[in-house]
């Protein structure tokens, strides 16, 4: 049996899981790094992981097929700056919103991977795609929806001060603006991981994923050394804490990347929507949030919009 056939949902049901506790991790280092710290903490300490698995993989393998070149490069960075984009917008929206729905605003990616592939590739869509993009997009709006006078919290500060309308769609925009940055994410390591040579896909995905994170170490500590060092202390104080949460991220890469090597990125984006599954788990156990019914239904429907989507 053709291992592509059943090795990418592994590998992606495996990343969903791992970003699930990354993501958790991030998030609770929110308040105590800021946006762009807890950032950084997923690239910084996921690091040395991403060059220990390619070093165990040069070691049992060795590097032979790996062809680096300009486009390559130029996939890798735009993979890499997009990625730093899309987590800063994840963690600023998780800060407004419940964990569990924040997650459910992210997983709009796969929508937004085919809205991408309809403007810049002329891809024509399909009457169910096109029906299955409108399904989801309305459990989107769903969530969306201000909260009620006297509804239940959903365990995040806009919900518990009553917010405005203003205050009630920032969440909003930054979960599907973070989506829609990691769709492009997405696309850019995909392409990277397809243009490095002919050697096995697991050499190609790792020797990827320690180039991207390089590049985006590189990137966040060269930035937060020019303009706020006292965070970069921050992030060398909360090693321990941080060390876990590289390590999560570097783990979820590692299978993102080995599932993109394999499978489509749309493909892959919307069976990792079983992460939606894992964030409920951990918003539960983790944050004491409850969502509320109305959220519940929107990300039921968006579900169902998506998997109509990826079956059409």
């Amino acid at each position: 049996m053709d291992p592509t056939g059943w090795l990418w949902a592994l590998f992606t049901v495996a990343a969903a899981a791992s970003q699930t506790a990354r993501n958790a991790l991030q998030r609770s280092l929110t308040e105590r790094l800021g946006t762009l710290g807890a950032t950084h903490v997923r690239f910084l300490y996921g690091l040395p992981f991403g060059l220990l698995f390619l070093a165990l993989v040069t070691l049992i393998f060795g590097l032979d097929g790996i062809e680096p070149s300009w486009s390559w490069l130029a996939w890798t960075v735009f993979g890499a700056v997009s990625q730093i984009t899309a987590t800063a917008l994840m963690l600023a929206a998780m800060r407004d919103r419940a964990f569990i729905v924040a997650i459910a605003y992210v997983k709009t990616e796969p929508v937004l991977i085919a809205g991408f592939g309809f403007l810049f590739l002329g891809e024509i869509l399909s009457g169910r795609a096109l029906s299955a993009i409108g399904i989801a997009t309305a459990g989107v709006l769903l969530m969306s929806l201000p909260a009620r006078s006297g509804a239940a919290s959903t365990g995040s500060p806009a919900a518990a001060a009553g917010g405005s309308m203003a205050g009630q769609l920032r969440p909003t925009l930054l979960g599907i603006g973070s989506g829609a940055v990691f769709a492009l994410s997405a696309v850019g390591f995909r392409g990277a991981i397809l243009d490095v040579g002919d050697a096995p896909f697991y050499v190609r995905s790792t020797f990827t994923l320690a180039s991207g994170l390089a590049i985006q170490t590189a990137l966040l500590t060269g930035w937060l050394l020019a303009r706020d060092r006292k965070v970069l202390r921050e992030i060398l104080q909360a090693w321990r804490p941080s060390l876990i949460a590289g390590l999560a991220g570097a783990v979820a890469s590692q299978m993102w990347f080995l599932a993109f090597s394999l499978q489509t990125a749309a493909a892959v984006r919307t069976l990792g929507l079983v992460e939606i599954l894992f964030a409920q788990a951990a918003s539960r156990k983790l944050f004491a949030q409850r969502t509320s019914n109305r959220e519940t239904a929107g990300i039921v429907l968006m579900v169902a919009g998506l998997v109509l989507l990826v079956s059409s």
